[in-house]
């Protein structure tokens, strides 16, 4: 999977289906080529050195050996690289130049973990092979190791950074990129994500043009605003072919990605920890780590971009007992009773849900503390008895007779300025001195930086999970960053808080994860507003948006799909009118696009007609039936909510057995053109059984001419169908 033609001073890393190209020229690392594989390279097209006008040279013999002009790898600015940057370190002197020259390289079997971070991971070490190129400045005393990771079932390799301080003088860390990557021609489109809460995940596809292109989060988490991946597609590519380059970052906190046209038309990309507000000091001996970036090659177009995200983040990002285990369907409370909760009103609710078929009852907001609305309680972390005046264990062992699993809400993150807790530590939440605090929600953020913070909530978090029979949690964070300081550290590192925050919110929860096996923890922030790999790796699911508008979740749902695999989305079914929009739509609309991710319900199911609560029920039935081919299949988008009315997908079985095709139907027209609905990814030589119909079809057939789509009258429409081969 790499190689190093010591002769030529080249490494080459291959996947399946791409190839990675590096060499050495002058001490310096320089990128080749990105693109699909090729067997061996030879150079068939070398890095020109051409005198440029302005230009300064690193070597004064070899006037075209530029480095305002040369594709490096891991670029400094300061001795004549006029783009941005990958990093920037600044010396006790006050200066920022540094100079970076290749000192040597391993290559090794397997991949490392990485220090205090999520990261990708192989479970052997014939599944990858890994590349440890080491860079030093001499002058600054400086050591920069670039780790590369090729793995060998997907179309992916990994990059991360690991800054030391080998001299005797201090460094401060300004900048500290995961990834720079330089293409030699500027025929892209950018691809990213931009919205809001409850409007997360709309796709954005634009042309390069000569400037900058960033996007980027100050908020202390990934956030809903953007989110930390973007892809370059060539000018051809769409959905099903062209080639695609794809960057996701596994971190949950403050990144920036940056897309640079230079004056001669040439790429620079990068993704890493925003350098905005962030400075770390590296006293003599210390280290630093980056997080990890994920880049995928397709010339299949985003779609096969796509696949190999959701088939490595599913199996080699996400972990524990619950990664390959199907996802349980599960009724949540919260937009059935908000705070208003009483034991009589949750054991009424999850009786329904027993008789519908539903696996887990998950207890939401409002039971703890004296939360009776979202403005105090947040930080105590013991059992409202006013609410539930039996207890939690009493009420978790009536839910589990029932045969319901159970689940709990918190919020560990946050404390509310009207609790016991903050009474007794007021600094322990984020905040700098002789500054108001911002309220959020009428709540602060604590300081996960702090160890003594990390140990109250590990004790209070571990006492109320050992107190009863909890197999599920939700974890959630409603409000970004304000007034980023902290109490316990020295000026110098005031910078660090933001950072330090993730690690230590990382540290915490792998040990709360570790300490409860057997719990399936789901990641939310105010639905989508921290989806990203980072938390993946410690929860396998998160709750994809508040907005649980079915029409919504139409484009909320297929631009997370872009990186992420239908398995992380929590997708439920709630009441109309929707309680975001106010749009009403039918149930079996909204079953159908819940049914297209991690199934559930959110909404009082005591108020269901008979009609519905029928329905429910051949929707749970029906979802478990389906249930292996939606969480573990092949997904393929159709028809994107963000180009056309109707938005359509479909998902394949990994042995292209089986089938399921949705079609949404949006708004309803006059003389509307009779549409197809055209499968993707089966056997085009296998026969496949329509499993309503009876009716057989060649795989070729249902992907090239299709089915039609049926023309019936009314908003809001939604189509179903599954096959199943019964010949080839």
């Amino acid at each position: 999977m790499i190689d190093y033609d010591s002769k030529n001073k080249v490494f080459h890393l291959q996947t399946k289906h791409s190839s990675y190209v590096m060499g050495l020229d002058h001490g310096y690392l320089l990128h080749h080529y990105w693109g699909k594989k090729i067997t061996t390279y030879r150079g068939s097209r070398p890095i020109v050195y051409a005198p440029r006008s302005f230009a300064p040279y690193a070597d004064p013999t070899h006037r075209g050996f530029s480095l305002s002009t040369l594709p490096l790898e891991y670029p400094a600015y300061g001795n004549g690289d006029f783009r941005h940057p990958a990093y920037q370190v600044q010396l006790e002197n006050g200066s920022t130049v540094t100079d970076l020259h290749y000192a040597g390289h391993v290559i090794y079997s397997g991949k490392k973990k990485l220090d205090g971070l999520p990261s990708t991971y192989v479970e052997q070490d014939q599944e990858a092979q890994s590349l440890d190129i080491i860079l030093e400045d001499s002058v600054a005393g400086l050591t920069v190791v670039l780790t590369y990771c090729v793995f060998r079932d997907f179309d992916a390799i990994t990059r991360s950074v690991r800054f030391e301080n080998r001299g005797t003088k201090s460094l401060r860390l300004l900048r500290a990129a995961s990834t720079s990557v330089n293409f030699r021609d500027d025929q892209f489109d950018s691809l990213t994500f931009y919205g809001s809460h409850n409007n997360e995940r709309n796709i954005n596809r634009r042309p390069l043009y000569p400037d900058m292109q960033v996007i980027d989060s100050t908020r202390g988490a990934s956030s809903p605003q953007h989110d930390p991946f973007f892809a370059l597609m060539r000018k051809n590519a769409d959905e099903t072919q062209g080639e695609v380059f794809g960057f996701s970052l596994v971190y949950s906190g403050n990144f920036a990605a940056q897309i640079e046209v230079d004056q001669y038309r040439t790429v620079r990309a990068s993704i890493g920890i925003n350098p905005f507000d962030f400075s770390w000091l590296l006293n003599s001996g210390a280290s630093f780590q980056t997080p990890e970036t994920v880049m995928v090659y397709s010339d299949c177009g985003l779609g096969g971009m796509s696949r190999t995200y959701h088939q490595l983040y599913r199996s080699r990002l996400a972990r524990g007992k619950h990664r390959d285990r199907l996802r349980p369907i599960l009724i949540n409370n919260w937009e059935a009773t908000y705070f208003k909760l009483s034991e009589e009103k949750l054991l009424a609710i999850a009786k329904e849900a027993q008789k519908a078929g539903i696996e887990l009852f998950v207890l939401d907001d409002g039971w703890f503390g004296h939360r009776n609305n979202d403005k105090s309680s947040l930080g105590d972390w013991f059992v409202d008895r006013q609410k539930l005046p039996h207890g939690l264990s009493w009420l978790s062992n009536r839910i589990h007779e029932m045969g319901l699993l159970f689940g709990l809400w918190f919020e560990p993150e946050m404390i509310s300025p009207d609790s016991d807790l903050y009474r007794e530590h007021p600094d322990w939440s984020l905040h700098v001195p002789d500054r108001p605090r911002s309220l959020s929600r009428y709540q602060l953020v604590l300081d996960m930086s702090r160890a003594d913070v990390r140990d109250y909530l590990l004790q209070a978090l571990s006492a109320i999970l050992s107190s009863a029979n909890i197999n599920y949690v939700k974890w959630d964070m409603n409000r970004h960053m304000t007034e980023i300081g902290s109490a316990l550290l020295p000026p110098e590192r005031q910078r660090e808080t933001a950072h330090r925050y993730m690690l230590g919110l990382y540290e915490l929860i792998d040990k709360l994860t570790r300490a409860f096996p057997d719990i399936l923890f789901e990641s939310c922030s105010s639905g989508g507003g921290r989806f990203d790999p980072g938390m993946l790796y410690y929860m396998p699911q998160t709750w994809t948006s508040d907005n649980t508008d079915a029409i919504c979740r139409l484009k909320i749902q297929y631009g997370t799909s872009v990186v992420y695999p239908p398995i992380t989305m929590g997708a439920h079914v709630s009441a109309v009118p929707n309680h975001q929009v106010g749009r009403i739509t039918s149930l079996k609309t909204r079953g159908d696009v819940a049914m297209s991710g991690n199934f559930g319900y959110e909404l009082d199911l005591t108020k269901l007609t008979d009609e519905e609560k029928q329905q429910v029920r051949q929707q749970v039935t029906f979802y478990k039936r389906i249930r292996p081919l939606i969480q573990f299949g092949d997904f393929y988008r159709i028809n994107s909510p963000f180009e056309d009315d109707d938005t359509a997908w479909c998902f394949v079985s990994p042995d292209q057995s089986e089938a399921i095709g949705f079609y949404f139907k949006v708004l309803a027209s006059p003389a509307q053109v009779l549409k197809a609905f055209r499968f993707q990814g089966l056997n085009p030589q296998a026969l496949y059984e329509n499993l309503a119909t009876g009716e057989v079809f060649g795989g070729d057939e249902l992907m090239n001419a299709g089915l039609n789509v049926p023309d019936e009258k009314g908003d809001f429409r939604s189509y179903v169908w599954q096959f199943k081969r019964v010949q080839g």
